[in-house]
C-alpha cells in the first residue's frame, strides 16, 4: 500500500525529478518501503548519478548581456560535473572496505596525460586514441577538452576509455586543440567531480587543464584559496592549479603559468588547453614524464609516454624538461625554461620499475632495457638452486627473462593473468573470496608441479597477494618458492603522486625481510639492493627514492593522504 507522501517528500521528489531532466536522466518517483523495485531504482539512480558524464561548451562572451549570463551559468554548471542534487554514493567506490586479496599489490599509478595540435585532423578522434595509449596509468575515468580557437568543449566520465568515449561523444567535440586524461585519484575519492580535464572561464577566455602528479603544499594552497573567496567543486589538486592560474596577473598565459608554478610544491606533469594554444609543464624535479613530438600531418603532441606518441605515429622531439614550458601554437613550438632545474633531479624510480609501459622511453633509458638488467642485478646478489624462473604478470616479466639468463635458470611461464579483471568492484561470491587470487591469476599446473621455483615480482607493497599467489604454487605442486622482488622494500609512502597507502600500509614498514617472508610463506625472499637498483638504471642519482629511504626531495606533510580534503585533514 502506497504511503501518502508529505508535502517535504512531494518537493524533494519534484526536485529530484527536474535534476534528473536537466541531466538527461529518467527518474521516476519510488516504490514503497522494502519492494525489490524500490531497491533497484535507487541502485539505477545511484549509478546514474555516479556515471553520467559531463558534455559542456565555453564560448566568447556575446554583447547580449542574456547570452553572456546563460553562458556564464553553463560554465558554472559544466566546472561542477554533476548537479548536487544527483547525489554521490555516500562512501566513494574507491573508497569503500575491500577484500584485501582485491587490493592490488603493486603501487597504484598517478594519471596519463595528452595534448594535440592538430591543424589538418580531427583532434578529439587523435586524442582518443592517445588515451588508449595511457591507459595502463589509470582506469578510474577519463576525460577531454577540445577547442576549435572559439569554443571549448568538455566531457569526462567514469570509467576506462572505450566505457567514456562513445562514437556519438566524439561527434560533439569539434577542434583542432585538444588534451586528455586518464585517471587514478592520488589526491581526492574516485568520483566523477575530481576526474579531469578541470575547464572554466576565466577573464582572458577558457581555460582547461589536466595533471599527473600530485602538490605537496596543495592544502595550504586550497585553503588560501578558499579565504580570497574561490569557490571549489572538487578534492582534487589540479583544480586548484586551475584557479590559481585562472586568478593570476600576466600578460600572457604563459606569465601565468610561470607565476603559478613558483607557487606549486611538488610533482606536475601538465597538459593546459586555452583558446588558441597548448601548454605542456614539468615541475623543476622532474618527478613524472613528459615528452613531445610531431605529428605526420604536421601538428604536434605532448603525451605523458612516448608509447602514445607512437599510436599517433609521431617522431618524438625529446623530453619537456625540468621546469620547462613548451607551448603549441601556429605549427609552431616555443621552448622556454620557466624555473630553473632543481639539481639532483627526483625522476620516479617506479616508472622504470612498474608504472610505464616497456616501449617508453625516459630521459634516454628504454624501459623494458632497465627492467631486464633489474632482472640481472637481482640475480648477481641472490641467486638461489632452483629449476625454473617465472614471472608474475605483466611488469616483471623483462626482469624474469633477465634473471634467468644470468642465474643460468630455464624461464616460463607459471600464471596465466586474467586480464579482464584489473580494478574491480564486483562483489565476489562467498567462494570466490575464499580461493583469493584464483579471481586474478591461474596457474600453469604442468610447468610449476614437483618443481623449485624462482618467482620474480616487481614490489611487495602491502603483502596481501604475494602470499595468495604462493599458496596457488604450493597447491599446483610446486616443492620450493623462492621470491625475488626487483627493487627495495617500500618502507615510506609516496607523496608525489604514487598511491601505495600510508605508513601503517606498508608491510615493509611494519616488518623486516624474515618476517615478511615467513608472512608470505615463501622458502626465501630478497629484495634488490638499493645499489643494485641503480646499477640497473645506470645511474649513480636523479632519482626520488623516498619509498624506499624516507629521503624526500621536499618537505611533505606526513599527514597527508589522497582523501584529506573530503577527511577534513587538510588545513
Amino acid at each position: 500500500m502506497n504511503e501518502q507522501p508529505s508535502h517535504a517528500k512531494t518537493q524533494r521528489r519534484k526536485e529530484e525529478a527536474d535534476a534528473a531532466e536537466t541531466l538527461g536522466v529518467l527518474a521516476s518517483l519510488r516504490e514503497p518501503d522494502f519492494s525489490h523495485a524500490k531497491t533497484q531504482r535507487r541502485k539505477e539512480e545511484a549509478d546514474a548519478a555516479e556515471t553520467l558524464g559531463v558534455l559542456a561548451s565555453w564560448r566568447e562572451p556575446a554583447d547580449s548581456h542574456a547570452k553572456t549570463q546563460r553562458r556564464k551559468e553553463e560554465a558554472n554548471t559544466g566546472s561542477l560535473g554533476v548537479l548536487a542534487s544527483l547525489r554521490e554514493p555516500t562512501v566513494p567506490l574507491r573508497d569503500m572496505p575491500a577484500e584485501p586479496w582485491l587490493a592490488d599489490e603493486h603501487p597504484q599509478e598517478e594519471c596519463g596525460v595528452i595534448g594535440l595540435f592538430t591543424p589538418e585532423e580531427d583532434a578529439a578522434r587523435l586524442t582518443f586514441f592517445g588515451l588508449f595509449a595511457l591507459q595502463h596509468r589509470g582506469q578510474e575515468a577519463a576525460g577531454m577538452a577540445v577547442s576549435d580557437g572559439q569554443t571549448m568543449s568538455l566531457y569526462k566520465n567514469i570509467g576506462m576509455i572505450n566505457q567514456v568515449f562513445r562514437q556519438e561523444t566524439l561527434d560533439d567535440l569539434h577542434g583542432q586543440l585538444a588534451i586528455g586524461h586518464t585517471r587514478y585519484s592520488t589526491t581526492g575519492s574516485s568520483s566523477i567531480r575530481n576526474a579531469q580535464p578541470f575547464v572554466i572561464e576565466t577573464i582572458h577566455g577558457p581555460l582547461a587543464l589536466a595533471h599527473n602528479g600530485n602538490l605537496i603544499n596543495s592544502a595550504d594552497l586550497r585553503a588560501e584559496l578558499m579565504r580570497q573567496g574561490v569557490g571549489l567543486s572538487s578534492s582534487s589538486d589540479t583544480e586548484v592549479m586551475t584557479m590559481m592560474l585562472a586568478r593570476n596577473h600576466g600578460a600572457t598565459w604563459t606569465d601565468r603559468i610561470r607565476s603559478a608554478m613558483s607557487r606549486w610544491v611538488g610533482a606536475y606533469s601538465l597538459v593546459i588547453l586555452t583558446r588558441d594554444r597548448i601548454y605542456a609543464v614539468r615541475d623543476p624535479w622532474g618527478f613524472r614524464p613528459l615528452c613531445v613530438g610531431v605529428l605526420p600531418s604536421g601538428g604536434f603532441a605532448a603525451a605523458s609516454e612516448t608509447g602514445a606518441l607512437q599510436t599517433l605515429g609521431c617522431d618524438r622531439i625529446r623530453d619537456v624538461q625540468s621546469g620547462e614550458i613548451v607551448a603549441m601554437h601556429r605549427r609552431a613550438l616555443v621552448f622556454m625554461q620557466a624555473l630553473p632545474p632543481v639539481e639532483p633531479s627526483a625522476m620516479c624510480i617506479f616508472e622504470h620499475i612498474y608504472f610505464a609501459r616497456p616501449d617508453h622511453v625516459w630521459d634516454g633509458l628504454n624501459v623494458h632495457h632497465v627492467r631486464q638488467r633489474l632482472g640481472e642485478e637481482l640475480a648477481a646478489e641472490a641467486a638461489p638452486e632452483a629449476d625454473v624462473v617465472i614471472p608474475v604478470p605483466d611488469s616483471s616479466l623483462p626482469a624474469a627473462v633477465g634473471f634467468a639468463r644470468v642465474a643460468g635458470i630455464p624461464f616460463n611461464d607459471g600464471f596465466i593473468k586474467n586480464r579482464y579483471v584489473g580494478r574491480t568492484f564486483i562483489e565476489p561470491t562467498d567462494s570466490l573470496r575464499k580461493r583469493g587470487v584464483a579471481l586474478k591469476f591461474n596457474v600453469i599446473r604442468e610447468n610449476v608441479a614437483g618443481k623449485r621455483l624462482v618467482v620474480i615480482d616487481d614490489s611487495i607493497v602491502r603483502g596481501n597477494t604475494t602470499g595468495p599467489l604462493i599458496r596457488l604454487l604450493r597447491a599446483a605442486g610446486a616443492s620450493e618458492v623462492h621470491v625475488r622482488i626487483t627493487c627495495p622494500p617500500i618502507a615510506h609512502p609516496c607523496f608525489m603522486g604514487v598511491d601505495m597507502g600510508a605508513y601503517q600500509d606498508l608491510i615493509a614498514h611494519r616488518r623486516s625481510v624474515e618476517d615478511i617472508r615467513q608472512h608470505i610463506g615463501a622458502d626465501s625472499l630478497h629484495f634488490l639492493s638499493l645499489e643494485g637498483m641503480m646499477r640497473a638504471v645506470g645511474r649513480t642519482g636523479g632519482f626520488c627514492q623516498a619509498c624506499f629511504t624516507g629521503d624526500y626531495p621536499a618537505p611533505v606533510d606526513l599527514r597527508t593522504v589522497k582523501t584529506g580534503f573530503e577527511r577534513g585533514i587538510a588545513r
